[in-house]
């Protein structure tokens, strides 16, 4: 991939987080209170299955299940499990514990990808939590041990997600499209019962609240979901991963460019470090010499075993 193929697919992944960020306005401006969980159901399915129906590609052999697996992780554990860890955590909290992503991937990465964490890579990951620390975390009391458990697991829900879609690649006729529309429509389907054991019938609906849940299946969940795995397929998961936090930022500048939020000083050298950090993520890793590799041994940040020679993403059992 050259350079500015890499700045190109980056930046294209990066609008991914960035939407995720409006989530906090959209949902605290036009929808109904405390239904965090008929929230989720909504941004899941209706998005799965509008991609099934324009992809018009069902899962073929061992995807029937690694379908599944990965939407559990990525919107069905991942989506729940984020909203109750917001109701009850004080200020940024979650945010902070969700920051945490990165390094959670590239421990994940070394099991399953056999990639040697980088000391950059780490560094970068550090900076990026100590940044969104820095923006969103706010005096608080006590802490909410089922809050702080909920957070925690869901960001390792969706890390263990993020190198899984990279270790699985996607199979050979799915493209973006139907893969996204497969782990939606899965983990839509996963909350649903949920959602209506919990919070029982699905609330009324105003205009405001019709064009909110609107803009989050469509823009939030389908465009930025197909986006975020379709980066994942081109970017190794460390990459992707330390994009994410675009998207306390996003939601902190929105606060305070629509909300009417203050930014401090330390918010904004915090807003500085988070994106230098992801910013120095997406630079490419240094590869040795191909002389110097060992063989059958791979250069660092290589995805070798999720494409083929072309570029194309290869099925694994």
């Amino acid at each position: 991939m050259t350079a500015h193929h890499r700045v190109a697919v980056a930046a294209l992944t990066a609008l991914a987080p960035v939407s995720w960020g409006t989530t906090y306005v959209v949902t605290t401006e036009f929808l109904p209170p405390e239904r965090p969980l008929f929230t989720a159901l909504v941004r899941a399915l209706p998005a799965g299955l509008l991609l099934l129906a324009a992809a018009r590609v069902l899962p073929r052999g061992a995807w029937w299940w690694k379908a599944p697996v990965l939407g559990a992780l990525n919107i069905g554990a991942f989506f729940p499990l984020l909203f109750l860890s917001a109701y009850r955590l004080p200020g940024g909290l979650a945010a902070v514990v969700g920051s945490v992503g990165p390094l959670l991937v590239l421990c994940l990465s070394a099991l399953l990808l056999g990639r040697r964490p980088a000391p950059r890579d780490v560094l970068a990951g550090s900076v990026a939590a100590l940044g969104v620390s820095m923006v969103v975390l706010k005096a608080a009391g006590a802490l909410d041990a089922l809050g702080v458990t909920a957070a925690f697991t869901a960001t390792a829900s969706m890390s263990a997600g993020t190198v899984l879609t990279q270790k699985w690649g996607r199979p050979e006729g799915a493209g973006p499209l139907a893969v996204t529309g497969w782990q939606l429509t899965a983990g839509g389907l996963l909350i649903a019962p949920l959602a209506f054991l919990v919070e029982g019938a699905p609330p009324a609906l105003d205009a405001g609240a019709a064009g909110g849940y609107a803009y989050l299946a469509l823009v939030n969940t389908a465009v930025a979901y197909c986006l975020w795995f379709r980066g994942i397929g081109r970017l190794t998961a460390t990459q992707a991963t330390l994009l994410g936090p675009l998207s306390p930022l996003t939601a902190a500048v929105l606060g305070w460019a629509v909300l009417g939020e203050s930014l401090t000083a330390l918010q904004l050298a915090g807003m500085a470090l988070a994106f230098g950090a992801t910013v120095a993520g997406q630079l490419p890793r240094r590869t040795a010499p191909k002389g110097r590799l060992r063989a059958g041994s791979q250069p660092s940040g290589s995805t070798s075993g999720c494409v083929n020679r072309t570029g194309r993403p290869r099925e694994r059992a």
